[in-house]
């Protein structure tokens, strides 16, 4: 039955996106039109994933979610973050590597819904354009979101924490807000199969953008979402082992 229902799941996110695209296309042509077309699918996928695969969440510290933009420090464990983030936050753009824009529909809409494209092997020419685009989504409105560790790590796992988003922060005048989840738990990195269960995600007050220098304010990002992260660990089939 895990097996259909995942199937079923793939089918729609394969049909529906495109489906949508030549709307996202269209929407193109007027502002934030894309962006609005991509959360239709967005939406859709977060509905199925509760209702077709049984992967739901419980969302704790919404109050402290600002009225402003700012920008979003998550954890990240699996895909699911990426969609269920935009869901819970106002409109965002993310920060993802270049190669993705190459993948058909799904790439092409990354484009158009203006995600931030970076060339992990080029840190200098990322760094650049991390500061000139980031800027313009903000003055369009945006937030950003950004997992600082980089990349997907398996739960229990901890990256090294990097200073882009606390650059970011103070060049943009924009608070950081961190994120805490154990979603990897449930949709395993790189997985096929989804599990159905609850995820915890946990949104930490902002961090003001003037409140230190950059190593100081991500060092209060990184604890602060480690300190969670030991907290909600170990809720889900894919959970770390407890040492014996």
């Amino acid at each position: 039955m895990l097996l259909i229902k995942n199937l079923i799941y793939w089918l729609i996110l394969a049909t529906t996106l495109i489906a949508l695209f030549p709307f996202m296309l269209a929407g193109a042509l007027f502002p934030g039109g894309a962006h609005k077309m991509a959360q239709v699918w967005v939406a859709i996928l977060n509905w199925s994933l509760k209702h077709v695969i049984g992967l739901k969440y419980t969302l704790i510290g919404a109050e402290n979610i600002p009225d402003r933009p700012s920008i979003i420090c998550s954890k990240h464990q699996s895909g699911w973050e990426t969609l269920a983030l935009q869901e819970i936050f106002p409109p965002q753009v993310y920060v993802a590597k270049r190669e993705l824009f190459k993948i058909p529909f799904f790439g092409w809409g990354l484009k158009l819904v203006k995600t931030i494209g970076i060339d992990r092997s080029n840190r200098r020419e990322s760094s650049e354009l991390l500061m000139q685009q980031g800027l313009a989504r903000k003055n369009e409105g945006y937030w950003i979101a950004i997992f600082p560790e980089g990349t997907r790590l398996p739960p229990g796992q901890r990256g090294k924490y990097k200073l882009g988003g606390a650059r970011m922060a103070k060049m943009f005048e924009m608070d950081m807000v961190p994120v805490a989840l154990n979603s990897g738990e449930f949709w395993p990195k790189n997985s096929f199969l989804k599990y159905p269960g609850e995820i915890t995600v946990v949104v930490g007050k902002p961090i003001a953008h003037n409140s230190g220098d950059e190593a100081a304010m991500m060092a209060e990002c990184e604890n602060w979402i480690e300190a969670r992260q030991a907290e909600i660990t170990g809720r889900g089939p894919f959970a770390p082992k407890k040492a014996v």
